[in-house]
C-alpha cells in the first residue's frame, strides 16, 4: 500500500499513576518462588521490564481514550467537525456491544456522520486502524481521523498471580506459558492522520505492508485482558521474528527503501530477548530504536504508537528521517508502516496541558508529531 496524501499529525497519550515495580510482583509470587525454588530477579532479568503502570480498578477503557483522543485532537488543530473515522483499538473494550468507539465518538462530540467502529487485531489493532484510516484518506473519503486505543492491564496481572501461587501442580515448565501475563502494563495512546491539505507538519505516512502467518495462531491466546492469558513465548519469538523477517524485505521493497536508509524505528514492546533477535534478524542498528519497555512493560495495542508519542515528545526524532513503524503480533500478524518525518505542530503539549478544564485521572500527557 502506498499513500501519497496522509499525514500523521497528532499524538495524545494517558499513562497511569500507579507504578509497580517487577520487585513488586516477585515479592507477590513469594508462594511460587518459595515453592519452585527459584532466584529473585528472574523475571526482571527475563524480561528486561523493571515496572510497568495499572490503571485503577474498575476503569473503563473509554473513559482513559476519551482523554486521549481529545489531546490529538487538539493537538493536531483541525477542526473536530472535519474527523470522518474513529476507530478504537485496543484489546480492551468497555462490552462486546455495543462499539467502545460509540461511547469515545460521543465523549469526543465528533461528527454524526463520522465512521465509527473498534478493530481487533491482538497488540496490532491500533496500527489496524491507521492503515483503514489512511485508506479512506487516501480515496478522499474523508479528510481526518483519528485511532485511538486503552490497555488496562492490572485484572490480567492479578489474576496470573493469584493462578500462580494457588496451582501446586505447577512447575518450572508449566509456568513458562504464564511469563508473558506478568509483563503486561497499562497505557492510552491516540493518533490523528489526515489530509495533506490539513496538515501543519507535513509528517508523511507513505506505506504500509501486511503479513500474517496463521499456522502459529494457537500461539498466545486468552479472551481479553482482564482473563488469564496463554503463551508458548519462546516459540512465539522465534516465529514471529521469522514473520517479521519476511515482512521487512516486502517492506523495504514497498517503501523504497534500504536497511541503511532506515533513521529510526518504533517497534511493539515484548521482551529484551525479542527485541535484540528481532533487529539482529532484520540486520539493523538497535542504537536507532526507541524502546519503553523497561518502564512501561507490554501495553498490547498501544505499545508501539505510545512508543512513537513518547519519542517524539522526548525529540528522537528529525527533520526528514525516514521512520519504520514494525509491528509484530500474535496470530502472527505483521504491520509495517514507512513515515518521512518533517515537524511538529505549532500547539505545543505545555499550551495544550494549560487549556485543558476537564478534570479526569490520571490526566493525559498530548505530544504533537
Amino acid at each position: 500500500m502506498h499513500f501519497h496524501r496522509v499525514c500523521l499529525e497528532s499524538f495524545g497519550y494517558a499513562l497511569p499513576d500507579e507504578i509497580v515495580t517487577t520487585a513488586e510482583l516477585e515479592r507477590r509470587l513469594a508462594p511460587l518462588y518459595e515453592r519452585l525454588r527459584l532466584p529473585e530477579g528472574r523475571l526482571e532479568l527475563m524480561t528486561g521490564i523493571r515496572e510497568r503502570r495499572f490503571f485503577p480498578p474498575g476503569t473503563r477503557p473509554s473513559d482513559i481514550s476519551v482523554r486521549s483522543a481529545e489531546r490529538a485532537i487538539r493537538a493536531s488543530g483541525i477542526d473536530r467537525r472535519l474527523f470522518g473515522a474513529l476507530v478504537h483499538g485496543s484489546v480492551c473494550r468497555d462490552f462486546l456491544e455495543p462499539a467502545t468507539a460509540c461511547r469515545v465518538h460521543h465523549g469526543l462530540g465528533l461528527p454524526a456522520a463520522s465512521m465509527i467502529y473498534d478493530v481487533s487485531n491482538a497488540c496490532l489493532g491500533l496500527l489496524t486502524g491507521m492503515v483503514q484510516v489512511a485508506n479512506m484518506i487516501e480515496l478522499g473519503q474523508i479528510r481526518a481521523g483519528v485511532i485511538v486505543g486503552t490497555e488496562c492491564g492490572r485484572e490480567l496481572v492479578e489474576n496470573t498471580i493469584a493462578l500462580l501461587n494457588s496451582d501446586h501442580s505447577l512447575t518450572r515448565e508449566s509456568i513458562k506459558h504464564s511469563i508473558a501475563s506478568l509483563t503486561i502494563g497499562s497505557a492510552s495512546v491516540a493518533i490523528v492522520l489526515c489530509d495533506e491539505e490539513l496538515s501543519q507538519t507535513g509528517n508523511r505516512l507513505t506505506s504500509a505492508v501486511v503479513h500474517c502467518d496463521t499456522t502459529q495462531h494457537d500461539l498466545c491466546h486468552s479472551r481479553g485482558l482482564e482473563t488469564v492469558m496463554q503463551t508458548d513465548s519462546e516459540e512465539l519469538m522465534r516465529q514471529g521474528v521469522a514473520a517479521g523477517a519476511e515482512t521487512f524485505q516486502r517492506f523495504l521493497a514497498v517503501a523504497g527503501w534500504e536497511p541503511h536508509q532506515i533513521d529510526r524505528t518504533f517497534c511493539h514492546q515484548v521482551g529484551v530477548a525479542h527485541r535484540k533477535l528481532l533487529f539482529e534478524s532484520l540486520g539493523l542498528d538497535p542504537e536507532i530504536d526507541f524502546a519503553t519497555l523497561e518502564t512501561l512493560g507490554n501495553t498490547g495495542a498501544a505499545a508501539l504508537p505510545i512508543t512513537m508519542a513518547l519519542g517524539v515528545e522526548q525529540g528522537w526524532l528529525r527533520p526528514d528521517d525516514r521512520v519504520a513503524l514494525l509491528g509484530i503480533g500474535s496470530g502472527i500478524n505483521c504491520q509495517m508502516l514507512s513515515v518521512r518525518w518533517q515537524r511538529s505542530p505549532m500547539r505545543a503539549p505545555e499550551e495544550l496541558a494549560r487549556t485543558d478544564k476537564q478534570s479526569v485521572a490520571p490526566q493525559p500527557k498530548s505530544v504533537a508529531s
